[in-house]
């Protein structure tokens, strides 16, 4: 059975930084797309940055210039980095992944919650 596993949520001032990560286990395949989405309370959850196995990267604009995503040493783990944390960063942020498999199998974890206090 495949899981997401995230840590590194927290609480923190604005202007402050928090990193997040996620790894993967349970799978053979590796995971060609790995992302972090958000979720606002009263707000539909919304993609917050991508990076493929290739190293291809994309922002979400409210973001850009001010998170990194990366992807780490150890197979299957991504991690995002969030400096200058506003208030309307605050949510729960999730891990999502899409493997490598002739199914593209789509995976989430189960969240981790950030709040930026101002």
């Amino acid at each position: 059975q495949v899981q997401l596993v995230e840590s590194g949520g927290g609480l923190v001032q604005a202007g402050g930084s928090l990193r997040l990560s996620c790894a993967a286990s349970g799978t053979i395949f590796d995971m060609n797309t790995m992302a972090w989405h958000r979720q606002a309370p009263g707000n539909a959850r919304e993609l917050v940055a991508t990076i493929t196995s290739g190293g291809r990267i994309n922002y979400a604009g409210s973001v850009k210039g001010r998170f990194t995503i990366s992807r780490g040493d150890v197979k299957n783990t991504v991690y995002l980095q969030m400096n200058s944390l506003q208030p309307e960063d605050t949510g729960v942020y999730y891990c999502n992944a899409r493997d490598g498999s002739t199914r593209n199998n789509e995976y989430w974890g189960q969240g981790t919650q950030v709040t930026v206090s101002s």
